[in-house]
Parts: structure tokens; C-alpha cells; sequence
């Protein structure tokens, strides 16, 4: 499998983090587990025949993969032949870019082209057009700058949003919540609400994925203890570190395996 990146414009790299492709070079079926990231994802299927995703015995092929916050772990089977064209916004952007809440697509993969529309189907058809992949992303920042003028103006509040996130990166952050909205000038309560309507999920619940995601890339490159792991990463006691590991995993870190997750294993090699 194949995967490269590609940087925003200056237009959108405060929402867009990245887009990027992946592509193999024959139809292969794969299984594959998806754990929570934090970010909101769409992938356009862009091959000659459509990709099949499979997921507790329900079959879908969407043409376009919207993947909203993945809280619960799930397990999914592929098979097709990869040719994606992806766009993965920050934590706290993708909710810029849809009419729906945010939060309506946690948990879910569904098919963008019909939340998108007439105007998704359009920008389908122009992407599948026999052009180089600079192109096809021009046209998907079109796409996404016209989304973001249509209901960008409801997210005035993206600056602060980009300092909250920040904080989050402090492991006090929680027992300091209530000096920290004091200083942006709120309740916790509405710092729970504002977080909660640009990311789809809690601050709490977003301080804990960014820590998990932490703890996995270390236990993936299998160079440490686990008590030193979860030294690093910030949590109290090594008990608390493995309860929320399997909340987000289904298994214990002594059992886990980065080869259980085809994009883990992709970051990796990166």
C-alpha cells in the first residue's frame, strides 16, 4: 500500500491537516481495526471498481467515506482495489465544512457524496476526470472553501478553539479546568458545550483520546515497559492507563498488536 500527503493551501491549513492518497496496485481484501484519533476523515474512492466495507455484517460501498469521531473500536472487512483521494481535518475544524452537527457522524462511516448532495456528486464525478493528483486536490480546496463560506460564518469562535486545544496538551489540564475558563471568559459548562459543537466530543473525552493515541504509537514501537509507557503519557497509575487503553482498543496493551491497523502501521513506517 502506498501513501503520501499533501499540504492545505493557505486558504485552508488552519482546518485541513493534510490530504493524502492510498492506493495498492490489485484488488485486496483486508481486515483491519479502526481505533479513536481525534480527527474526522473523507476519502474518495477514485479506482475502477468500488471498495467494499464490511463492519459487523452490514455491506456498504460508499463512494465517498465520511468517517466522523471514532469513540468505540470497531473491526471492518475491505476488499477492492485502493485508490483514495483523502482530507483529514483538525480535531475541532471538521464541523466548519457540514450543515449536520458534528457529532451526528460519530462512531459512523457513511457516504459523503449523499450528505454532500448535488454539489458532492458533482465534485465525485470531477474527481474520478483522468487528472494529475494536484488537480484533483484543486478542486477538492474549491469544494471546500465554497462549503466553508456557506457555514464557516457559525464558527466565529475558531481562535479560542485553537487555544483550548492547545492546552490540551498540558497534562493538568483537567484540574485546572475552571482557571482556564476563567481565563477565556466562560463557564466550564459552556467550555463543555463549545468544544462539544466544533469536535463533536467532550474536551474530557479529547484529552483522553489524544493520550490514548499517544500510549498506542509507543506500545506499537514496543521499545518500552508499559509502566514507563504509561509514565509518559500521563496517567496516574499504570491500572488507569490500561482500563482506558481497552475502552479504546478492546484488548489490554499486552496483547495488542500495531499490525491490527493497517493506518497504525502506516505512521509507522513514515
Amino acid at each position: 500500500m502506498r501513501y503520501k500527503e499533501y499540504p492545505a493551501s493557505a486558504a485552508l491549513k488552519s482546518y485541513v491537516q493534510c490530504y493524502f492518497t492510498c492506493e495498492t496496485d490489485c484488488a485486496v481484501t483486508t481486515v483491519d481495526s479502526v481505533y479513536a484519533s481525534g480527527f474526522a476523515e473523507i476519502m474518495f474512492n477514485l479506482g475502477d471498481s468500488p471498495q467494499t466495507l464490511i463492519n459487523a455484517g452490514q455491506s456498504a460501498r460508499p463512494r465517498a467515506q465520511l468517517w466522523g469521531q471514532t469513540i468505540r473500536p470497531f473491526t471492518f472487512t475491505s476488499s477492492g482495489k485502493h485508490a483514495m483521494l483523502g482530507v483529514r481535518f483538525y480535531p475541532h475544524t471538521a464541523a466548519c465544512f457540514f450543515d449536520e452537527p458534528v457529532d451526528t457522524f460519530n462512531n459512523q462511516v457513511v457516504d459523503y457524496v449523499d450528505v454532500a448532495g448535488s454539489d458532492g456528486r458533482e465534485l465525485y464525478t470531477r474527481l474520478l476526470e483522468n487528472i494529475p493528483v494536484t488537480g484533483k486536490i484543486n478542486l477538492l480546496e474549491d469544494f471546500l472553501l465554497a462549503r466553508l463560506q456557506r457555514f464557516g460564518h457559525r464558527f466565529a469562535k475558531l481562535k479560542l478553539m485553537n487555544a483550548i486545544v492547545r492546552e490540551l496538551n498540558n497534562d493538568d489540564f483537567f484540574r485546572n479546568i475552571n482557571t482556564i475558563s476563567a481565563r477565556y471568559g466562560m463557564t466550564p459548562r459552556y467550555l463543555q458545550r463549545l468544544f462539544l459543537s466544533y469536535s463533536g466530543i467532550s474536551p474530557h473525552l479529547f484529552s483522553k483520546i489524544a493520550r490514548f493515541q499517544k500510549s498506542l504509537q509507543l506500545i506499537a514501537k514496543d521499545e518500552l515497559p508499559l509502566t514507563t509507557v504509561a509514565h509518559q503519557c500521563g496517567y496516574y497509575d499504570q491500572s488507569h492507563f490500561i482500563k482506558d487503553f481497552k475502552n479504546f482498543t478492546g484488548l489490554p496493551p499486552s496483547r495488542f498488536r500495531a499490525e491490527s491497523s493497517s493506518e497504525l502501521s502506516v505512521s509507522l513506517a513514515g
